[in-house]
């Protein structure tokens, strides 16, 4: 693998695991730069079955907010950094009151600038559903859609996976 590498799919769609085995197929260990937050016990279950699931196969670093900052620190701890996920991600910049766009250029900027790292970023496509009912969800899936856009521009490889099948539609 060469590049970053955009996996988009739905919720459940098996995009983390296509993630996962690109990873592992390169390093022995490589980083799981998590985003998720535990806003209920519900999610808090899910992120401690996720963890427990990769406790021997990846070096997990959690960050909701920094991912710059954490994948300097990841640097000099793999060449391949697993970023999931991005839509957590925007969720967590939009809740603590953070531009979304500026965060997603400063991330790009990143990526362009550090080639030397191969990132595998991870997202849910989110625009193929029906007209969310209310502004903060349209808002939502519009800075998804937009960043996908973006990062899908900069990244060498872009896969789209639904039930398990991953479809290569770039690189």
């Amino acid at each position: 693998m060469s590049g970053h590498h955009l996996i988009l799919g739905g919720a459940k769609s098996g995009k983390t695991s296509h993630a996962e085995q690109l990873a592992l197929k390169c390093v022995d260990k490589p980083v799981y730069l998590a985003t998720g937050q535990a806003w209920d016990d519900e999610m808090h279950a899910r992120i401690d079955a996720h963890k427990n699931d990769r406790v021997d196969k990846f070096i997990t670093v959690e960050e909701p907010l920094n991912v710059i900052s954490a994948l300097e620190h990841c640097r000099s701890v793999s060449k391949i950094v697993l970023l999931d996920c991005l839509t957590l991600w925007i969720t967590n910049l939009m809740m603590a009151e953070m531009s979304v766009s500026e965060s997603v250029d400063a991330l790009i900027h990143w990526l362009q600038t550090n080639a030397e790292m191969q990132v595998i970023l991870v997202s849910n496509e989110v625009g193929q559903g029906i007209v969310p009912d209310n502004k903060m969800a349209r808002e939502f899936r519009d800075h998804a859609g937009v960043s996908h856009q973006k990062l899908a521009t900069i990244c060498t490889d872009v896969t789209f996976v639904t039930a398990g099948i991953a479809k290569k539609l770039k690189g």
